[in-house]
Formats: structure tokens, C-alpha cells, sequence
């Protein structure tokens, strides 16, 4: 039986067409695979390529030179305070607007003495803003230097500063994720600031017209190394307490200092206490008097050089990490500017400079009353020594009856001893 030519065709045709897809199905999996693979390692090559990159340039890339940093911050704090500056006033308070409104004494035994306004002052001191001549400040430096030098040997003596500053960065205000901070490094310089080219010029507040307070300004400058070093560990407290500890190392070292210095004098003022500005009926109001006090601030184009030098791990440690070494500088920046750079003042109270007896050191003017003094007090101290050794011996004795007592007699008989006169001593006896 012969078969069918043409079945026999379409059969081999469908065969050959069967083998050649089975043959060629594993090539789109294969492909697939690849591209994953692929894909896979381009992720990875491009996760590490931008972590080196980052540890690279944010971690360990140069910092900017000192000059460029000191240039733009000094534009940077002037743009910031221009406008601080237009509404800002030293003097600017409720009470010092209205201070022309207080009433003065009524009496006529303290006469009021004409009013001294700036140009007066400068007038009766034959000093002349256009025409002198800066000073140098060489008797001040000599003075500023013996006091820094006696806080030196101050500080060496006693270890108060060390105690206060551990007490004071271990205090409420340490994060939470730090461990006990530990000073290891300080160092207070050996040379001393240089002050220099001193003027005096008038500066008008706004806050009444011909009242503006005299400035002294005077450049400074301080080339030393000034080191403050601690040690502590950063600790990671997630998702667990002490999951991991970090230790870090820290010395900052101030290198060099300059700027300009402003000082100037806020005299002391009267106004009404709050809790009776507001009754006016009232004929006497209490008031209140702002003490002297002395204003000081810095231009705003000062420069600080830094030094500082870090260490983070315990076994592989990275040294002296040029990131850290930014932040600390632009903190300790910030720190500055927000107390003592203008528009912002530093205000110290004066004490009282009028003489008093108590503050009064050195030999009596008078022999015979220095005698007289001396006299009545050893003969004090005396009388104190005297009545408090009485005192201690009579609490011996009271102390050494009451051991004795105890074991002598039964509770309800201790007291009736006392009467039978066994070691009882009248109020006010003298000791025997």
C-alpha cells in the first residue's frame, strides 16, 4: 500500500518545523539570564562607584584654603546682619526710650549738673576724633598679660578649670547618644594678645538725638596654640541599647586670632518697675536702676584659625577626617557670632568703684587706731575660741554621762541620777 506523496511531505514539513522550534527555545532564557546578570553588576559597580565617590570628596576631600574661608564667611556675616543693623540699637529697651520722661529728684540740696553730651566730653578731654593719632596700648598689654599669666598659674595649681569643664560637658545638656566625655588635653598658650592702633570715634544709637556714646576700637591679634582635647564614644542605641560603640577623639587648638575690638560704657538708668509703669495715678512710683555696665563686640571681619585633629574607631581608626575638621569650625563660629559679633554685644555689669572701708587694703593710716582695732579684734577672736571650747567639752561630758547612764542604771532610773546630783552640771556652770 502506497502512502500519499503530499501527507508524506506535510508530515516531514511539520517534523522539520517541530525539531527547529525545540531546538531554538532555550535562546530568549538565555538572554534573559545574561541581562540580569548584567544588570545586576551594573548596579553594584554603580552603588560603589558613587560611595567612593561620596567618602572621596565629602570625607576626605581638601578643605578650602584659610583665606577663602575667612573672606566668605566675612561676606556671609555681613550680608546676614545688614538688616539687623538698620532696627538694632544698644540701648534699645521700653525703659531707655522713655528715659527723658523720668522724673527727677525734687530736692534742691543735690544740684543737677548741666547735661554732658559727646562733643562736651571730648571738649573737656582735648582729644580730637579727626586728628589723633591712634595708640599703641603697651601699658595695657602689660597689664592683660600679668592677669592672663597669674589665670594660667591659677589653672595649673588648682585643677578647678579641669573640673569645672568636665562637670560642665557632662551635664543635662550631653546628647544622649554620647558616653562620659573625658578631657584629655588642655593647654592655655604661652604668649599673650597684642592689642594695638586704639581711636575713639562717637557712635549714634538712634535712640535720642546728641546722646551717642564714645568707642574705642582697637585691632587684635593672638599667634598661639590653644589646645582643648577630649575623648568619648558615640553609641548606637537602635534597634537595641548599645547595639554599637563608636570611640572618637577630639583636639581642637585655636592657631590664630584677629579682629577688630569694640568696647564702650552703657551709663546706668532709672525707669519705673514694671508692676507700676502701667498705674499713673499713683504720685511716687518705685523705681529701678540698670547698673554701669561695659559693652564689648567684634567686627564682623575677624579670622579664626583652627586646627583640629580627630581620630574615630578603635582598631582600623580614620585620622584627622577633613569633614570633621569643617563642622567643628563652623560651629565654633556660629558660637561666636550669635554672642559677640556686631550687631550683638556682650554686656558685664561694673561693681560699685566708690571707697569703702571693707574693700580697703594694706597698713592703717593711723598707728594709734590701727593698734585700737587690732586690739579689739584679737580680744574677740579670743572670747570665740573660749566659748566654743567650752562648748565642745561640755557636750563631751554630756555624751560620756549618757554612755555611762545607760549602762548603769534601768531606763525608768536614768533620769532620777541626775538628781542625786551623779554627773549633773547646773545651765550657764563653769566647767570644772
Amino acid at each position: 500500500m502506497t502512502a500519499n506523496p503530499s501527507l508524506q511531505l506535510r508530515t516531514s514539513y511539520l517534523g522539520g518545523s517541530t525539531n527547529t522550534s525545540t531546538d531554538t527555545q532555550p535562546a530568549p532564557l538565555q538572554q534573559s539570564s545574561l541581562s540580569f546578570t548584567e544588570g545586576f553588576l551594573l548596579g553594584q559597580l554603580s552603588v560603589v562607584i558613587l560611595i567612593g565617590a561620596f567618602v572621596k570628596f565629602f570625607i576626605f576631600g581638601d578643605p578650602p584654603s584659610p583665606e577663602t574661608t575667612a573672606s566668605t564667611r566675612a561676606l556671609a556675616r555681613q550680608g546676614r546682619d545688614k538688616g539687623h543693623r538698620k532696627s538694632f540699637s544698644i540701648n534699645s529697651s521700653p525703659h531707655v526710650a522713655g528715659r527723658a520722661d523720668v522724673r527727677h529728684s525734687s530736692s534742691n540740696v543735690l544740684r543737677n549738673p548741666p547735661r554732658l553730651t559727646t562733643p562736651i566730653i571730648l571738649a573737656k578731654t582735648y582729644y580730637n576724633v579727626n586728628a589723633h593719632q591712634p595708640e599703641s596700648l603697651d601699658w595695657f598689654n602689660v597689664l592683660i598679660a600679668q592677669t592672663i599669666a597669674q589665670f594660667r598659674t591659677d589653672a595649673h595649681q588648682d585643677e578647678a578649670i579641669l573640673t569645672s569643664l568636665t562637670k560642665i560637658l557632662n551635664g543635662p545638656q550631653k546628647p544622649d547618644f554620647l558616653s562620659s566625655i573625658k578631657i584629655t588635653e588642655i593647654s592655655l598658650g604661652e604668649d599673650f594678645p597684642i592689642l594695638s592702633n586704639c581711636r575713639v570715634h562717637p557712635v549714634d544709637d538712634g535712640s535720642e538725638p546728641d546722646a551717642a556714646r564714645l568707642q574705642a576700637r582697637m585691632d587684635v591679634e593672638l599667634s598661639d596654640l590653644i589646645t582643648f582635647g577630649i575623648e568619648t564614644k558615640i553609641m548606637l542605641n537602635w534597634p537595641r541599647p548599645l547595639t554599637a560603640v563608636l570611640p572618637v577623639a577630639l583636639a581642637v587648638s585655636i592657631v590664630r586670632f584677629s579682629g577688630t575690638l569694640s568696647i564702650s560704657f552703657l551709663h546706668s538708668v532709672s525707669h519705673p518697675t514694671p508692676a507700676h509703669s502701667a498705674s499713673s495715678s499713683t504720685s511716687q512710683q518705685p523705681l529701678s536702676t540698670t547698673p554701669t555696665s561695659l559693652a564689648f563686640s567684634f567686627l564682623p571681619d575677624y579670622r579664626l584659625d583652627l586646627n583640629v585633629r580627630s581620630l574615630v574607631g578603635s582598631r582600623s581608626r580614620l585620622q584627622d577626617i577633613p569633614k570633621i575638621a569643617q563642622m567643628v569650625e563652623n560651629r565654633l563660629h556660629a558660637w561666636i557670632d550669635e554672642r559677640c559679633v556686631e550687631p550683638r554685644v556682650q554686656q558685664i555689669a561694673l561693681p560699685s568703684l566708690w571707697p569703702r572701708k571693707k574693700n580697703t587694703r594694706g597698713p592703717p593710716s593711723d598707728e594709734g587706731d590701727g593698734l585700737g582695732v587690732r586690739a579689739s579684734e584679737s580680744i574677740r577672736d579670743f572670747r570665740e575660741e573660749a566659748r566654743r571650747e567650752v562648748e565642745e567639752e561640755r557636750k563631751k561630758d554630756r555624751e560620756q554621762w549618757e554612755r555611762e547612764a545607760a549602762g548603769r542604771y534601768p531606763e525608768g532610773l536614768r533620769w532620777r541620777s541626775r538628781a542625786e546630783g551623779g554627773g549633773y552640771e547646773m545651765p550657764g556652770a563653769m566647767p570644772m
